[in-house]
């Protein structure tokens, strides 16, 4: 079985490996870092969808 991620799915997988770090290095106590790497977490995901859209849009 081998696993061939898509594009999506890559990006979210990022997110989520970058928030994780971000929140555990960035903060402190145990609530402040669930809070931080939800946002980043959104936030890379959020960053990524309109990227998308704006090069989708710029290519036509």
């Amino acid at each position: 079985m081998i696993f061939r991620p898509s594009h999506f799915t890559a990006v979210l997988l990022f997110a989520l490996f970058a928030s994780t770090v971000f929140a555990i290095t960035q903060r402190d106590t145990p609530k402040r870092m669930l809070r931080y790497g939800a946002v980043s977490f959104a936030a890379f995901t959020g960053s990524a969808i309109v990227l998308s859209w704006l090069m989708f849009l710029l290519a036509r």
